[in-house]
């Protein structure tokens, strides 16, 4: 904003004063007849029509123009001087926990579980810019893809290079829930949550899912969970053909719904059921809305007054008036 144009009058009723002045004066430009009780004389009528005539007779301009100008000034032109705002972010700490087993390359979601979650959870990314964020995949072990950190960039390039093969194959939903807490046991973050996604049942890792979520319990560590998966039956690799490519075939799709409802029941989360891409997409949006980061903004202004001026020029107006009518004008009542 430009300080040197006034922006707004604090006091705008002030401006209804206008009216009665603006009346007035068209009421005086309007009546007919003579305008001051004078004397004229004969030898005084070439002055009469002489410019210095009309010149006095027009002084009573001036003098509206500065109740014009009084009035702007009761009013209170202003305009913004310095704005300081202030933003105090109570953040969220959110881990996702990913399940990049081969059976996350079911074709039931399109083009497969994993390429849909990875699009879905990019947006939910996007989406928690105040808050931070840290990736843990899994499958028959887990790992820290990214910690906690608040760099968007940063996690949206883990979840594009997200792929099955990087580990050992398996679907260990206790290690990928330990691994999780573990990154956010010792976090300072308002709110600490897991959103862990699986497509099957625990059969791998030394840890069982009942004592990690026991242990997110004793941190204060809120889990929602995910299952991931058509009902029935979902075209899913069964098997490498010779040159190691997967072979796809019609595999019943199997997720422990009970156990990820135990798991989110215990720590005040919910367990949500993605059956296909616009589901994903729906599960993922209702997390962001009711895990929301509380963002306080402070604004502080300081204004210039600028009444001054119209003051100033009201005065001078009325003192240009007065040195008329007594000096140049002055001649007109002789």
């Amino acid at each position: 904003m430009n300080p040197g144009i006034w922006q707004s009058f604090r006091d705008a009723y002030w401006f209804w004063a206008l009216v009665p002045i603006a009346a007035l004066l068209l009421w005086r430009l309007t009546r007919k007849g003579p305008q001051s009780a004078v004397f004229y004389f004969s030898s005084d009528r070439a002055s009469l029509d002489s410019w210095v005539a009309k010149g006095r007779r027009s002084l009573y301009l001036l003098r509206f123009l500065a109740l014009g100008f009084l009035v702007a000034a009761l009013a209170r032109p202003q305009t913004s001087g310095v704005n300081t705002r202030t933003t105090t972010t109570e953040g969220i700490d959110i881990v996702l926990s990913i399940d990049v087993s081969s059976s996350m390359l079911a074709k039931d979601l399109k083009p497969n579980r994993l390429e849909a979650l990875k699009e879905v959870a990019s947006k939910f990314v996007l989406d928690r810019l105040n808050d931070r964020l840290g990736l843990v995949v899994y499958a028959g072990e887990s790992y820290t893809k990214t910690p906690l950190t608040t760099d968007t960039e940063i996690t949206l390039s883990a979840l594009k290079e997200l792929d099955y093969g990087a580990i050992e194959d398996g679907t260990a939903i206790g290690m990928g829930l330990a691994t999780a807490v573990n990154r956010l046991k010792e976090s300072d973050g308002l709110s600490k949550v897991i959103i862990l996604l699986t497509d099957g049942v625990n059969n791998s890792g030394f840890i069982e899912p009942q004592t990690a979520a026991n242990m997110a319990l004793e941190y204060g560590i809120k889990i929602y969970t995910i299952g991931i998966g058509t009902n029935g039956n979902s075209l899913t690799p069964i098997a490498y053909n010779a040159d190691g490519s997967f072979r796809y075939g019609m595999r019943t799709v199997e997720i422990d719904e009970q156990l990820l409802e135990e798991i989110a029941s215990l720590t005040g989360g919910a367990y949500y059921r993605a059956t296909d891409n616009q589901s994903l997409e729906e599960i993922y949006d209702e997390i962001n809305q009711l895990e929301k980061t509380e963002v306080e903004e402070f604004s502080f202004y300081t204004y210039d007054e600028h009444y001054r001026f119209w003051v100033i020029a009201a005065l001078t107006l009325l003192l240009i008036e007065a040195l008329l009518k007594y000096t140049l004008f002055k001649e007109a009542l002789s």
